[in-house]
């Protein structure tokens, strides 16, 4: 298993876009929500998004740990990528963590979402009132006045 092969695979999710954070780990996102990151150092790491069932089952595996700083969240990682996952294993792993992120996004921000509707530029007033007539020239309506406060010494 190679970067480029993981590159390949994360790529064809709908709506993904890959950023370089940190210097040097490339993250693959969807809607600015990561769902993969791969080392571009060797030995290339790999690290996703699963399941509290599928972390358990992997992180029994050689090769796979706990994701550091991301533990919590449900991510592990492979210390060496194509150490101790299959190509198929990967490909449906990394569709996993891709829909568990999606899942978590607004409907809106969801990859297919319709685009919200513009909103119709407001009306202009013209400075009439209901029945056509200007109230240019009239006195604003008298309103009640305030007592003036009393300083407290």
């Amino acid at each position: 298993m190679t970067l480029e092969t993981v590159r390949t695979i994360c790529r064809s999710l709908p709506e993904v876009t890959e950023d370089i954070k940190w210097g040097h780990d490339l993250c693959f996102c969807i809607a600015g929500k990561m769902f993969a990151v791969v080392a571009l150092e060797p030995p290339h790491s790999f690290a996703f998004k699963c399941t509290p069932e599928t972390f358990g089952e992997l992180v029994e595996r050689p090769g796979i740990i706990p994701a550091p700083y991301m533990a919590r969240n449900m991510w592990v990682m492979e210390q060496q990528l194509g150490e101790g996952l299959e190509r198929g294993e990967v490909e449906a792993l990394v569709r996993t963590s891709y829909e568990l992120v999606v899942s978590k996004l607004p409907k809106s921000r969801q990859p297919g979402a319709a685009k919200p509707a513009r909103k119709k530029a407001a009306r202009k007033t013209t400075g009439r009132n209901k029945t056509g007539a200007s109230r240019a020239g009239k006195k604003p309506k008298a309103g009640k006045k305030r007592p003036a406060r009393r300083s407290k010494r």
